[in-house]
């Protein structure tokens, strides 16, 4: 399941969460967010149990993208126990993606 982060939940469901997160911070307007989309959504499914994934839309949350510095997008943050641990940005192959995401997790 892909989750959605917002302001209003960014604390309780990627700061307080008991696993891992993977936000990915995109824009709707955003090519490479769109080619993006897919690639998150899958790996949402495949990580399910073990990693929360989710999105945040930048435009609509600008509050949370400036906390975190997000300038590019699509910005892919893995968190731990409430702390950033992993930044990667821009498009990515999946395999690329899930690459990241695991090694961040350990």
């Amino acid at each position: 399941m892909e989750y959605k982060f917002t302001t209003a939940n960014f604390e309780e469901e990627v700061l307080n969460s008991d696993v891992p997160v993977l936000v990915d911070f995109y824009a709707d307007w955003c090519n490479p967010c769109k080619m993006m989309a897919p690639v998150v959504e899958k790996l949402a499914e495949e990580l399910a149990g073990s990693c929360k994934v989710g999105k945040c839309n930048v435009d609509e949350n600008m509050a949370v993208a400036q906390k975190y510095r997000v300038v590019n997008i699509p910005t892919f943050i893995v968190f731990k126990s409430g702390q950033p641990v992993s930044t990667f940005r821009g498009a990515m192959s999946a395999q690329e993606l899930r690459s990241n995401v695991e090694a961040a997790i350990k």
